[in-house]
């Protein structure tokens, strides 16, 4: 067996695979450092620990690009995958993989384009969710009681809000501060959003009817953060109806979709909460007009029918005079024509005489046949007439018995209307009783407000208001320069005069002017 013999030495330094990866490290931070870099974003990876990886590329070559869980935090934009954006941070090398990557701890995006392109996507994402379904809006309340605003305390916005429903209808206002511009935006409005509908019921802190995101104007990356997905959901989510009035009336974020309306500017959405106190109270006088008309209309009415009714049906004599008129006037001719059929009866007997056979059989025997003859006719006319007068008491009965159904009949309706019209002025009075409850208790609401509101009660507490000259005076500068001032307390006004006052400068009356002589 034969042995190697050893290879001839070297003068080259032998490296550790540490020291060398070591040695790259250093090269590759000294030389590049803090490093932008611009890319399209691929493959985004958010594991547990709460970093970010991503990578960065272009059309030849692929940059591995981490932010660790304290700055991921931080970022304004969030990396989504196709967007193309403009990253800083250090270059580094990680010798685990032997690789090297970017730590980024910035990311904006690059230009104006990629935002409107990253923002159209994510439009059509949240719209096919059914986000901004006209379906899921809803109404507005006419009247809020309490109004919730989510805007900056310290901006104008909160001001103009204010101010306008003041104008036209004072109503209680909680406001919710958050940041409306940078990286805390977001979180903070969706934060806001949902602890206004968190809120109980008849709670300590009174639940809003009605929200009010609300932002001045300002570029498309002052206004990001009402982009946001978070924003856009919790909007959505809301169950209190939601005003959207981020920007000018050009201006155009996600949230106006999801809201339930969106108004042009911070007033144009006050003037949607609220109506005008003035226009309310004129509505209210004419319903209140409307109603009297209606109760009086309602009541009038049944009384001008029955009326009528009354008219139709006539009066109950009047039934029974034709009837009665024909009674007398067959009574009155009944006596006449008994006498005149006897008379007839009698003149046929004398013009017809009877032969003498059965003149003498009736003589024979029987006396005073001739006189029995005529009680027989009289007795036979006697009958006929009673029967006669039966009949027309007959008649007499059931006109008495139809006169006195139709009498009941009458009387039963006139009972039956006048029911319906006390019924209807019963009615009619508890209508006006609560109307007018409510109204006193609306008043009393709306004086209980002015009170609260006035600066009445603030003297009370040991305030001053400063009168001067020209109005109230706000500062002590404005106050030395004046000879006098007026203190209103809450009981009266005193006059005083300010330290370092100019003295009162008297007038010299003028001599009177001397008069022409002509």
């Amino acid at each position: 067996m034969e042995l190697l013999e050893d290879a001839p030495g070297s003068n080259a330094h032998e490296f550790t695979v540490s020291e060398l990866s070591g040695a790259v490290k250093r090269s590759l931070e000294d030389q590049f450092g803090r490093v932008r870099v611009r890319g399209e974003i691929g493959r985004v990876s958010r594991p547990s620990s709460g970093h970010l990886y991503f990578d960065l590329k272009d059309d030849r070559s692929v940059l591995a690009a981490v932010t660790w869980k304290g700055q991921a935090s931080r970022l304004a934009q969030r990396p989504e995958e196709g967007m193309e954006v403009i990253a800083t941070g250090r270059i580094t090398t990680f010798p685990g993989q032997s690789k090297y990557q970017l730590i980024v701890d910035q990311i904006e995006p690059a230009g104006l384009g990629a935002l409107m392109a990253m923002l159209e996507k994510r439009r059509q994402a949240l719209a096919a969710e059914g986000l901004f379904d006209e379906g899921r809006k809803r109404p507005l309340p006419s009247l809020p009681r309490v109004i919730g605003v989510v805007t900056s305390p310290s901006g104008a916005v909160i001001r103009d809000i204010l101010h306008r429903l003041r104008d036209r209808f004072p109503t209680r206002v909680l406001i919710w501060p958050v940041a409306v511009q940078g990286e805390g935006c977001a979180p903070q409005v969706a934060a806001a959003i949902r602890g206004f509908n968190d809120l109980a019921v008849g709670g300590p802190i009174p639940r809003p009817d009605l929200l009010i995101v609300a932002r001045g104007g300002g570029s498309l990356e002052d206004l990001w953060g009402f982009n946001e997905e978070a924003v856009v959901r919790a909007a959505a989510e809301s169950r209190i109806p939601l005003i959207s009035a981020v920007g000018h009336e050009t201006d155009t974020t996600l949230i106006d979709f999801a809201s339930d309306r969106r108004a042009p500017t911070p007033t144009a959405a006050a003037e949607m909460a609220v109506p005008v106190l003035a226009e309310l109270a004129a509505r209210l006088a004419e319903s209140q007009a409307r109603l009297t008309r209606c109760a009086t209309v309602h009541v009038e009415r049944p009384r001008q029918r029955l009326r009528d009714l009354s008219r139709a049906l006539g009066r109950p004599a009047a039934l029974t005079e034709g009837a009665r008129q024909r009674l007398d006037l067959w009574a009155g001719r009944l006596d006449p024509a008994l006498h005149g059929l006897v008379r007839a009866r009698r003149h046929q007997l004398a013009v017809r005489p009877m032969p003498v056979a059965l003149l003498r059989r009736f003589m024979d025997g029987k006396g005073h046949a001739l006189h029995r003859l005529e009680h027989r006719l009289d007795a036979a006319s006697v009958r006929r007439l009673e029967r006669r007068r039966d009949r027309m008491t007959a008649m007499g009965e059931r006109l008495d018995a139809s006169l006195a159904r139709v009498m009941t009949t009458a009387r039963r309706s006139i009972l039956q209307q006048g029911q319906k019209v006390i019924d209807l002025a019963r009615r009619l009075d508890l209508a006006l009783q609560r109307s007018i409850r409510t109204r006193s208790e609306a008043l009393q609401r709306v004086d209980r407000m002015r009170l609260s509101l006035g600066y009445t009660e603030t003297l009370k507490r040991g305030f001053v208001v400063v009168h001067g000259p020209d109005g109230v005076v706000t500062s002590a500068k404005a106050a030395r320069q004046m000879p006098q001032v007026e203190l209103e307390f809450a009981d009266g006004k005193v006059a005083a005069r300010p330290e370092g006052a100019p003295p009162k400068t008297t007038r010299k009356p003028k001599p009177p002017e001397q008069k022409s002589l002509f």
